[in-house]
C-alpha cells in the first residue's frame, strides 16, 4: 500500500490537489496525477501541486538560491504546466499555513521563473507575476460560434490566445479545446480566453485551460486578459507612467490585476486550504484502471 498525505487548496475555486514532499522523494507519473486529480474517482481538481525544495528537484536547483520551495506544478491530466497564478498563491498560503515560511514576501520557484508573493497571516494574497511577453497576434484566431475571430497572443510564463466576445455564452461548453489557427501556432497547446467587458477597467472571462479544460479561474489567463484589455483600452503604463488596475471576474470569482509602469504584473486574490488527509495511491491507480 502507498500512503499519500494530500492537502485541497483552491484560489477563486481553481482548485488544487497539494502534495508535501519537501526531499523529492516522490516521482508521480502522468496517470497517478490524473488518478489524484479525477473529480469522480479521485481527490478532484484543475491541477497539483507538489511542494519540494529546490535544492531538491533537477528542475528548480538552479534556483535554489533565490526560492528555497518550488512549485511543481501538473495539470489535471497529468502533464506539466510552466506556471499557475492561482496555484502559486494557493502554494504559498499552504507554505504559511504549515509553518514552513513566515508570512510576508515569500519567494516560490515555478518553471516560469521565481515569482515574488506577499502572504498576509489572512486575507488576500498578491503575487508578482512578471511581465507580459508579446509573441506577436498576426494570424491568429479562435474559431466562436463557427467564425474565426482575431485573438491576442500573450505569454505569462504559459501562453494565452485572448479573444472578445458579446456574450460568454458565445465560449460554448468549453469541455474540448476551442479551434486555434493556423494549425501549429501553439505547439505545446494554449489557454484560451473568452471576455466581455463589464465597464471601464471591468472585465469578465471564462477560460479553456490546457490539460484541464474548463476551470473556474485562471491566475495567468486573468492577467493575459488585463493587458490585452488595457492595451485594447489604449492604456500602457510604460508609456504614460501610470500603473493600470483592472478588476477580472472568474466564473469562481473576481481577482484584482494591476500593471505597473515597470511592467510587472501583480494579481491579489483569495487562497483558501479546505482539506487534509491521506489516500491509497496504488489503490486509487489501480481501481481507475479497472474502471
Amino acid at each position: 500500500m502507498s500512503t499519500l498525505h494530500f492537502f485541497k487548496g483552491h484560489g477563486t475555486e481553481n482548485d488544487f490537489v497539494i502534495v508535501p514532499d519537501a526531499d523529492g522523494g516522490l516521482d508521480l507519473g502522468v496517470e497517478q496525477v490524473a488518478a489524484l486529480c479525477d473529480r469522480r474517482a479521485g481527490i478532484g481538481a484543475d491541477g497539483l501541486l507538489r511542494v519540494v525544495r529546490s535544492a531538491k528537484d533537477p528542475a528548480a536547483e538552479q534556483l535554489a538560491g533565490e526560492a528555497e520551495w518550488f512549485m511543481d506544478y501538473r495539470n489535471g491530466d497529468g502533464s506539466i504546466a510552466e506556471m499557475c497564478g492561482n496555484g502559486v498563491r494557493v502554494f504559498a498560503r499552504h507554505l504559511v499555513e504549515r509553518g514552513l515560511v513566515e508570512p510576508g514576501q515569500v519567494r516560490v520557484a515555478t518553471r516560469g521563473g521565481v515569482k515574488v508573493v506577499t502572504v498576509p497571516a489572512e486575507g488576500a494574497i498578491t503575487v508578482d507575476m512578471g511581465v507580459a511577453r508579446w509573441p506577436g497576434s498576426a494570424g491568429i484566431g479562435v474559431e466562436v460560434e463557427g467564425r474565426v475571430r482575431p485573438a491576442t497572443n500573450v505569454d505569462m510564463g504559459n501562453p494565452h490566445a485572448v479573444v472578445f466576445v458579446e456574450d460568454l455564452a458565445q465560449a460554448g461548453n468549453l469541455y474540448t479545446a476551442p479551434e486555434v489557427s493556423p494549425a501549429g501556432a501553439y505547439p505545446h497547446g494554449v489557454n484560451v480566453e473568452f471576455v466581455v467587458r463589464r465597464g471601464p477597467g471591468h472585465v469578465a472571462m471564462r477560460v479553456h485551460e490546457r490539460g484541464s479544460g474548463e476551470t473556474r479561474s485562471c491566475g495567468t489567463g486573468a492577467c493575459a486578459v488585463m493587458v490585452a484589455a488595457a492595451r485594447a483600452d489604449g492604456a500602457d503604463p510604460a508609456r504614460t507612467g501610470v500603473p493600470v488596475t483592472y478588476t477580472v471576474d472568474v466564473p469562481g470569482g473576481r481577482l484584482v490585476i494591476t500593471e505597473r509602469v515597470d511592467g510587472h504584473i501583480e494579481m491579489t486574490g483569495p487562497a483558501v486550504i479546505v482539506a487534509e488527509g491521506t489516500v491509497d495511491l496504488d489503490r486509487l491507480c489501480s481501481d481507475r484502471l479497472r474502471g
